[in-house]
């Protein structure tokens, strides 16, 4: 029976397209965990004489089992973890493993940072943004207040920090060196005791609980969630760089974020994503379908027609509509020639334009991460489809085209 049963999932599995953790129970009592052969959703499992669990995150089994990291194990793309009628459990290949692409969004945002490898992995992020981020305040450390919104980009505002301060000893270094034999006392005692200025900007009213709102009140509560701590930014002198984890549709950053850091009356406010820009919609667990929500595309768009190159636009709809009824294998991700003409500063400078609250004093700049410096950052876990368009299955660039041509449309909802 075993036999029969593993070759019925691999055969009804063939025709799947995406990410999936299904679990089941067979009559006879043989039960099991199936995971894609991408390895696109997170499973990972721990087991015992008495007890099998399976999770998507690995600290939920290792805090409720109170177990340590390395008693929790992963499920391998494209393998089904069995547990047998009599306690015995086995793996067994159901589909042949893809090139692994496990979604690196569930590393930088939906995951919980209390695993070590994503805590990890987050600071990482953080510190890898160091080098853009002093170019953009001209090493000026004296006039730039460092801090993080919301509370998840904490952990990679540790790493930005010490990304920070690892350039920091660099740089004194050379100074104490440029100085040579005539460096004196004040001289070194000014140069080591510089250090960043890392402050808590924004306080969290934990009483206030916007994610069960609707859309209509969301953003009015989230002007209020949050307060500042008032005195820190020097009035029209300061540059606040703020980090955050991911910039989707910019919404609450133009209706509440930056409205409430201009409060402080710094004279420019940099808001760093720890996430490359989003630019294309998610079909594998993650609900970001809809590719007209996506202030990076907004921005290309507007950039497209303000240089009279609309025509662009039109170019694509027409070829999305052109392979709209062919088998998903031989679609093409046309959607990115709205992308090609721009730089990604290009893109950053127009959704800075864009999200800058029109009562805004302070200059107003955004800048993402690199998908580079994702792949340095997760290198275990390169599903960028997010950020490049590259889906790991066909069925990703039929959901990309369909969406773009609901844009297009005016179509709304889902484009699966």
């Amino acid at each position: 029976m075993k036999r029969n049963w593993i070759s019925v999932k691999s055969r009804a599995s063939r025709d799947w397209d995406g990410g999936y953790t299904i679990g089941g129970i067979i009559g006879h009592g043989d039960a099991f965990v199936v995971r894609d052969p991408w390895g696109i959703r997170p499973a990972f499992y721990y087991t015992d004489d008495e007890i099998v669990v399976v999770a998507s995150e690995r600290p939920v089994i290792q805090t409720v089992m109170n177990v340590g990291l390395k008693q929790v194990n992963e499920i391998k793309p494209g393998n089904a973890l069995v547990i047998k009628a009599d306690g015995t459990v086995k793996h067994e290949p159901v589909r042949i493993p893809q090139t692994r692409k496990s979604c690196s969004f569930e590393r930088i945002y939906f995951s919980r940072g209390s695993d070590r490898d994503i805590y990890l992995e987050r600071k990482k992020l953080g510190f890898l943004l160091a080098p853009i981020i002093l170019e953009k305040v001209n090493h000026d450390l004296k006039k730039t207040v460092f801090s993080y919104i919301p509370n998840t980009a904490e952990t990679a505002f540790y790493g930005m920090m010490e990304g920070i301060r690892a350039q920091l000893i660099s740089w004194k270094k050379e100074r104490i060196r440029a100085l040579g034999t005539a460096i004196s006392d004040s001289d070194i005692e000014e140069i080591i005791s510089l250090q960043p200025r890392m402050e808590k900007i924004a306080v969290k009213d934990v009483k206030m609980r916007t994610f069960i709102a609707d859309d209509g009140s969301r953003d009015d509560l989230v002007g209020h969630v949050y307060d500042v701590t008032y005195g820190i930014v020097k009035n029209y002198t300061d540059t606040l760089v703020v980090i955050d984890d991911s910039i989707v549709r910019g919404t609450t950053l133009k209706q509440s974020i930056l409205k409430i850091l201009d409060r402080l009356k710094p004279k420019k406010i940099i808001i760093i994503s720890s996430a490359p820009q989003i630019r294309y919609p998610d079909c594998y667990g993650i609900d970001m379908a809809i590719l007209g929500k996506f202030v990076a595309f907004e921005a290309a768009i507007v950039l497209l027609k303000e240089s009279k190159r609309s025509k662009i636009i039109d170019e694509v709809y027409r070829k999305c509509k052109e392979q709209q009824h062919l088998p998903k294998e031989e679609m093409v991700n046309f959607v990115k020639e709205i992308y090609k003409p721009f730089t990604d500063e290009q893109i950053s400078a127009k959704i800075a334009e864009l999200l800058k609250p029109d009562d805004c004093k302070a200059e107003v700049e955004i800048v993402y991460q690199t998908v580079d410096n994702l792949h340095i950052a997760c290198p275990n876990d390169l599903g960028d489809w997010y950020f490049t368009g590259d889906y790991p299955t066909p069925g990703g660039n039929k959901v990309v085209n369909t969406s773009f041509i609901n844009f297009i449309e005016g179509i709304k909802g889902r484009a699966y």
